[in-house]
């Protein structure tokens, strides 16, 4: 389970949306939580020395907005410790979350730089993909009006494919639904066979996709009520019938009104090449919940890109 959660705040309220969801985590996982911000030096000065005073002026700043957010946090009950970073922002928060035994960041999709049409920032894309870690991506642009304590998810949906890599969420899901007295549903798509054709199927080729299509969701339904009987929190199961599994899933969390998808980095075809597979990827880029996206490989398992091979050869030029 998680015990050492990060979150990164950058001193405006974009960012503080994370916050309610950091308490509730916290609650639910007795983990210690620390508080980072990370001071970069203004890209105008990126060529020219930063004047001392200004940038003691700077860091100070930082850490007095860090111990204030600090303060209301143990107003809730919380302990957190403090961390004030230098340098690049995603490539800090990266680093002191491989140094620092971190397995959970909380991030908001945007911070000081404001909303944009993008699903999440520069900053927090890089995040996302160079952690290796679990995470938490809280929708800037879908605040919760909770104040810090008082947060309660209702609906908590976990999207399965019938492997146990993607089980790996679930310990924390049972969890988070048990102590929150929260909705649990367990989904799977099943996935409508393809048959390449340049003329419409014969009755023979619809009768045998009818015929896959029901063992396929026979084999899933007795797989998720065995799930389900092993879990406390009672969950109720969603089994859809779809050509396109991502498709059917933003639906079903639409049309179920979930407030929290909590799933697996990768899947039954997930590789250690890529940090999440297609799904997983698509909650990212297109989701509008809270995502809990739990990493089931090591960060030693996950091959590095050829950009991140690259980059270490000619560091420095």
């Amino acid at each position: 389970m998680f015990r050492h959660m990060l979150v990164p705040l950058d001193g405006s309220s974009l960012a503080e949306c994370v916050l309610p969801h950091a308490v509730a985590l916290q609650q639910v996982f007795d983990a210690r939580v620390t508080l980072a911000r990370v001071c970069e030096p203004p890209v105008e000065q990126s060529l020219k020395p930063v004047d001392p005073l200004e940038w003691h002026m700077v860091k100070a700043e930082a850490e007095a907005y860090l111990d204030d957010v600090a303060q209301r946090l143990r107003g809730a009950g919380l302990e957190p410790a403090i961390a004030l970073l230098e340098g690049s922002a995603a490539d800090r928060i990266v680093e002191y979350a491989q140094s620092e035994d971190v397995d959970l960041i909380v991030l908001s999709s945007h911070g000081r730089t404001g909303l944009s049409r993008w699903n999440v920032s520069s900053v927090v894309h890089k995040i996302i993909q160079n952690a290796k870690v679990s995470f938490m991506l809280v929708r800037a642009y879908e605040p919760l009006e909770a104040e810090l304590g008082q947060l309660r998810y209702q609906r908590l949906m976990v999207p399965l494919d019938c492997s146990q890599r993607t089980e790996c969420v679930l310990p924390a899901a049972n969890l988070v639904a048990t102590k929150q007295d929260a909705q649990l549903l367990l989904a799977h798509v099943v996935r409508q066979p393809e048959i390449p054709q340049r003329t419409p199927l014969s009755e023979e080729d619809l009768q045998l996709v009818e015929k896959l299509v029901e063992r396929k969701r026979a084999a899933a339904a007795e797989y998720m009520e065995e799930l389900a009987s092993r879990l406390d929190a009672q969950p109720d199961v969603r089994l859809v019938v779809s050509s396109d599994i991502s498709d059917a899933l933003h639906e079903l969390a639409e049309k179920e009104e979930v407030d929290m998808v909590m799933l697996c980095a990768h899947g039954f075809s997930g590789k250690a090449r890529w940090p999440y597979g297609s799904v997983t990827m698509g909650f990212i880029i297109y989701g509008c919940t809270p995502l809990l996206i739990a990493q089931d490989f090591r960060k030693e398992e996950l091959e590095p890109t050829r950009a991140e091979i690259a980059s270490r050869e000619q560091k420095g030029h």
